[in-house]
């Protein structure tokens, strides 16, 4: 009975009930994440649109398998008193030095609308203890790394197709670009040193500490850490950027043709849920993010931008005459 419902219902997403996922362990000593990308299931994708089952699915035999995934890491200075368990979401806890403690999620299936995703926005609900800034606190020290994958691509081809789509990025967490841990090769650019960093090397020279960081993983595949994104405060929150991610990725794997202005489009309702609703706010964020992607392109820096990227006029030559 419980297989034939599974065949009506889909994945049901569980814990594994090993003991280390469920305690904080030291830094880079949390267990390794599983990969929750794939359902044997038809009913996860069936009710999906065709057009967003061919780009987002990749179906055979053994079932389905999103094309795109995320990882989430969620830092907090402190944890809520009795919610560290083991969670289907999160792969482990462990200590972070720069914030205080770190949630980890599994590698999750970035999908469309429909039922699958409703699955993952369901994780991030009874997750809420953790993510939610009401009962698990985290100040301006803690981030939000985000990483996402395509399957077939390797890094450096992804980080390609992204580029010219994320001055999103940049006009949504422009108070990260002056953090050491994030704020190199703001530009997404092929050739990096650790000089590039606005205000000077990151900590300690070293070329880790970038906007978006090319990762390769143990099974072989490769993905993008980017290392800007702000601290995860609410589920609302949460699931507003995991939506904001797929269409990043779905913008610019599927359609990289696709104007600027028809992803700015595209994502400006998910920005305006971002911000309560407060479309003059949102619409700030959107014409930064038009002035951001020809920094990313060009180096050039209007005086929209200019004083948030580059306030101590570390790299002069960016500056246009407007700005100075």
């Amino acid at each position: 009975m419980s297989n034939f419902n599974s065949i009506l219902e889909g994945i049901t997403y569980t814990n594994t009930g090993e003991y280390d996922r469920g305690q904080v362990l030291p830094y880079h000593n949390k267990p390794y994440p599983l990969k929750k990308n794939k359902s044997p299931f038809a009913a996860d994708v069936i009710g999906l649109k065709p057009v967003d089952r061919k780009r987002a699915i990749l179906s055979s035999q053994d079932g389905h398998e999103s094309k795109f995934t995320i990882g989430i890491e969620v830092e907090k200075n402190s944890l809520h008193r009795g919610a560290v368990k083991e969670y289907p979401l999160f792969c482990g806890f462990e200590r972070d030095g720069s914030c205080g403690y770190e949630a980890v999620t599994h590698i999750l299936p970035l999908l469309p609308e429909g039922k699958w995703r409703n699955k993952v926005f369901d994780l991030f609900v009874q997750a809420e203890k953790i993510i939610d800034s009401r009962y698990s606190p985290a100040d301006r020290r803690c981030g939000g790394h985000v990483t996402v994958s395509c399957k077939g691509m390797n890094s450096d081809d992804l980080r390609k197709a992204l580029r010219p789509f994320c001055g999103i990025l940049h006009a949504l967490f422009e108070k990260r670009m002056h953090n050491g841990y994030c704020n190199g090769n703001l530009r997404m650019q092929e050739n990096y040193d650790s000089r590039d960093h606005v205000n000077g090397p990151g900590y300690g020279g070293s070329l880790k500490y970038k906007f978006a960081l090319e990762k390769s993983f143990g099974d072989g595949s490769e993905g993008i850490e980017f290392r800007v994104v702000s601290r995860f405060e609410s589920v609302k929150q949460t699931i507003r950027r995991y939506e904001l991610f797929y269409t990043l990725l779905d913008t610019a794997v599927n359609s990289p043709n696709t104007s600027h202005e028809k992803f700015l489009s595209r994502i400006r309702p998910i920005v305006v849920s971002m911000y309560g609703g407060n479309e003059a706010d949102a619409d700030l964020r959107i014409e930064k993010a038009r002035h951001y992607r020809r920094f990313i392109l060009t180096g050039r820096m209007s005086s929209l931008i200019a004083r948030v990227i580059d306030p101590n006029q570390y790299h002069p030559e960016w500056w246009d005459a407007d700005a100075l």
